[in-house]
């Protein structure tokens, strides 16, 4: 197959944590071709009635060095980029019709950058070139909010932007996660207890003063034992998750907030609220999907760019990037 990842800036990909990267090795391991774009670098254009596409895009070729990315930033236009994990040659324009597959792998938040992309890969979807996730299914699961729908396996919490409400909740359940809706790898969490002298301050700041909804669950302890990624390819359970476990004297267990990775087996309940979940998520388009799961209970359903590959290939027999590979060839016929 070619295979387009849509994805952040290429320079910042680090091959001995990021996702991306494993996909995208992977796939050369499987014979397939991959190319590289950002999300801005695909337009559309409409003449002669028909939908034509303009995507600025690498090729990516395997090196024999698997070290983490160079520190270059900006655009380099036309040049090739220094990777230490890939060869990527210099940009070339191409269309939708040039691939077989695109993978949307933009990290949050999920702005009205994001939502723009999304609205063009549906275009490209519309005019015959498949898209993981599906891009109108990414719109449709927010990644706090697609909890709701699951309340039988969801941590208690409330979504809201009034601040008696939130602080309502608080009082019945004393220590309280706050977060934005929209956000990654931990930014803008708050755990504390009704009886913070902060918490008006932190509840008017998060939600811009009663102008913003956010969410709020109860604290579950089981935390100290890690915040588990339970990764779903294709509505079917990795084996092993990653328990992110925070730091000493810390909250949260999010990789990006310092927290460490432990792989381990999955457990019944994991295996058991995957069961339950990853099959509909599946049938609506969402191919890779990360449950995080504290506890037995489910805290998040993660759509946009899940993560954890690199850290439960490391630790296991499993290679979750092959899976992921795998899991494209048989439903896309490659």
């Amino acid at each position: 197959m070619r295979i387009l990842f849509v994805a952040d800036p290429l320079p910042g990909l680090k091959p001995a944590k990021d996702s991306t990267v494993a996909m995208i090795q992977a796939a050369w391991r499987h014979g397939h071709n991959c190319w590289a774009c950002e999300a801005d670098a695909i337009s559309l254009h409409y003449k002669e009635e028909r939908l034509h596409s303009s995507i600025f895009a690498r090729a990516l070729r395997p090196t024999d060095s698997n070290q983490e990315g160079t520190q270059a930033s900006g655009s380099s236009g036309g040049l090739s980029l220094p990777l230490s994990w890939a060869q990527a040659d210099p940009l070339e324009q191409m269309s939708a019709n040039d691939f077989d597959l695109a993978v949307m792998r933009k990290d949050p938040p999920f702005n009205s950058s994001y939502f723009a992309a999304t609205q063009m890969l549906s275009a490209l979807e519309q005019a015959g070139l498949p898209v993981v996730n599906r891009p109108s299914a990414l719109r449709d699961h927010g990644e706090k909010m697609a909890v709701l729908e699951f309340p039988q396996f969801a941590a208690q919490g409330l979504v809201s932007s009034n601040i008696q409400l939130l602080k309502d909740f608080s009082k019945r359940h004393n220590k309280v996660v706050y977060k934005p809706l929209d956000a990654m790898g931990g930014a803008g969490v708050f755990v504390t207890a009704s009886s913070d002298p902060n918490l008006p301050v932190i509840l008017e700041m998060l939600t811009q003063n009663e102008s913003q909804a956010i969410m709020a669950q109860v604290y579950l302890p089981e935390i100290a034992k890690g915040d588990k990624r339970v990764l779903l390819i294709n509505g079917e359970a990795v084996p092993y998750s990653l328990a992110r476990i925070p730091p000493e004297g810390a909250s949260r267990g999010n990789l990006a907030a310092g927290g460490k990775g432990v792989a381990q087996p999955l457990t019944e309940d994991d295996k058991r609220i995957a069961e339950a979940i990853g099959p509909l998520l599946a049938s609506r388009g969402l191919f890779l999907v990360g449950l995080d799961i504290i506890g037995n209970r489910l805290t998040e359903i993660n759509v946009t760019s899940p993560t954890g590959f690199q850290e439960i290939t490391a630790q296991t027999p499993i290679n979750v990037g092959n899976l992921f590979i795998e899991g494209l060839e048989k439903v896309f016929k490659a």
